[in-house]
């Protein structure tokens, strides 16, 4: 172990070695990519934990015992296994930051999500969402969300609560309207909504106090030239 952490990258081990459950200080824990199937739930016991990475393994599965890792002040990744749900226990990582849950076939969030309350960045793309809770109003350090390739075609009302987000992906989803959650967000600086259904452009995209970037390519719009001369005029890059 080296500065708290142990790193088994790309070991292809197939299971976690008995080092990690003996080690004293264990601050960043790395065993992406190494065909895991099952995480034991004796996970629960590393509480030193600041940093944890499964990304690329084949989980299927996350043990409720994940939740007692309050610890996590840094990221955990959980992205590109085969996981079907999220524990309701992550709710209470109220301390991490970073939250990568992409490419798994998800279906929704847990509600319980909103109590992740420090989140900064929240990476959820192609993991087949139909929707997103309430409880993810409850995300207000919340800064960059990203939903590339997903099923959504609404957002929750509580979305309007996030007024720290400034970075908004929901490029290859099923809207077919721009989602009126957004309007009023103060910090909203760029949203990306390419290759979904929408057809017109509210006016109050204009009124989006911060938005510098607004990318709507790849759906069937109805050019709405004075409402993108008007974002031109105050410096927001339009492209449609």
């Amino acid at each position: 172990m080296r500065n708290g952490t142990l790193d088994y990258w790309r070991r292809g081990l197939g299971y976690i070695p008995e080092e990690v459950w003996r080690t004293e200080g264990l601050r960043t824990l790395v065993l992406a990519e190494n065909g895991l199937t099952e995480l034991p739930a004796r996970i629960g016991r590393l509480t030193g934990l600041r940093t944890l990475d499964l990304g690329h393994n084949a989980l299927t599965a996350l043990p409720p015992e994940l939740g007692a890792l309050t610890g996590l002040d840094g990221c955990l990744y959980l992205h590109e296994n085969s996981l079907t749900a999220l524990p309701a226990t992550l709710g209470r990582l109220s301390r991490l930051r970073y939250l990568n849950v992409s490419g798994n076939r998800l279906a929704g969030l847990p509600e319980e999500i909103g109590g992740m309350t420090a989140l900064v960045e929240l990476r959820a793309r192609h993991a087949h969402l139909t929707r997103l809770p309430d409880g993810v109003g409850r995300l207000t350090a919340l800064r960059e969300l990203w939903l590339r390739g997903n099923a959504l075609t609404e957002l929750p009302g509580s979305f309007t609560r996030l007024g720290e987000l400034r970075e908004l992906e929901l490029r290859e989803n099923a809207f077919t309207a721009v989602p009126a959650a957004l309007r009023g967000l103060p910090a909203l600086r760029r949203v990306d909504l390419r290759a979904n259904r929408l057809t017109a452009l509210p006016g109050w995209l204009a009124e989006l106090p911060s938005l510098e970037k607004l990318d709507l390519r790849w759906n069937a719009l109805d050019p709405a030239p004075r409402l993108l001369d008007a974002l031109a005029r105050r410096g927001c890059e339009v492209l449609a």
